[in-house]
This record gives C-alpha cells, structure tokens and sequence, in this order.
C-alpha cells in the first residue's frame, strides 16, 4: 500500500459542560454518531467517561470522550477538526503523511473559507452590539451600570466613528 492509499488513524478528546449528566452523555453520543457518518470517517473506538461535577459548582458537570478515527485523507482530518473542535487530537498513524501540493490546496483552501467565515460572523455582531449600544444611548441608558466595562471601552469611539463613516459616505453622494 503506497502513502497516498494509507488510511489516517487518529484519537480526539471531545469534552462537553453542562447539565444534567445525562445529558452530557447523551449529546457526546449524539456527536460521536454524527462523526461516523461524515464522509470518509469510520469511528473505530469510543469511550465515554462519567460525567463529575465540576470544581466550585453545586449543579454543573463536565465530562469527555475519547474517540478513535480512521480516516480516509488529510482533508477529512482538518475538516474534523473545524467542525467537532476537538479538544485534543493525536494522530497515530501513519508516522509519515506525505502530500501533494493539491492536497495542501485543498486543506489550506478549507482553512482559509471557514476563517472567512469566522471573521464575518465576528465582524457582524461587533456591528450589532454597536448598533444597540447606539440605541442604549439614545435611550439614555447609562452603559456603565448595565455592560461590563470590558465590552464598552471602545463602542463610543466605534459608534462616533461610524457616525462619521456614514456622514461622509452622505456628503460624497450629495456631490
């Protein structure tokens, strides 16, 4: 078998937090099944420890599994990785995964897509919260006393900016 057919074997840990502990248990399954039937993968093991309450918490658990996966590429792997988030991951074979330039394209392409998307969705809610930090204001409601210090340092200077952005987009098409 050349390095191009051979299969990729690798453990992930999944953890979850939450409750009740059956429920964490419950949607590791659910994850864990989910896994096996993406395309290219095949769940070889799964372990699924018992969930304990966590450290200073009177009803919060956390739990986790680990899972063994073959997998047919390189490709698949890193989509794992984005999709599941694994909180661990250890490939354990093959020791030497060669790969084409393709190969690299297509994962370095997938990488580069889903940090796109990342950043728009993190691009849109910045501008969410400083729309309704605006309407906060307007309304005068008092920033100090209802946000976290932490998420207002800057909004008066994004909300000032922007205002500014939008005057001058206004004041070019009036010309």
């Amino acid at each position: 078998m050349s390095l191009d057919e051979q299969k990729i074997r690798a453990i992930m840990i999944l953890d979850v937090i939450g409750r009740p502990p059956k429920h964490l248990i419950e949607s590791l399954e659910k994850v864990i099944s989910e896994i096996d039937k993406e395309k290219g993968v095949k769940v070889m093991m799964k372990d699924i420890k018992e969930p304990t309450l966590m450290k200073d918490q009177i009803d919060f658990y956390t739990t986790f599994a680990e899972v063994e996966v073959e997998i047919e590429d390189i490709l698949s792997l890193a989509i794992l990785l984005f999709k599941y988030m694994p909180a661990h991951l250890e490939v354990v074979s093959p020791e030497i995964i060669a790969m084409s330039s393709n190969g690299w394209n297509d994962i370095l392409n997938e990488l580069a897509r889903r940090l796109h998307a990342y950043d728009e969705i993190a691009r849109m809610l910045q501008s969410e919260k400083n729309v309704l930090l605006k309407k906060l204001k307007e309304l005068g409601g008092d920033l100090n006393d209802l946000i976290p210090k932490s998420m207002i340092k800057t909004p008066e200077s994004e909300i000032e900016k922007e205002d500014k952005s939008e005057k001058k987009k206004g004041n070019k098409k009036k010309k």
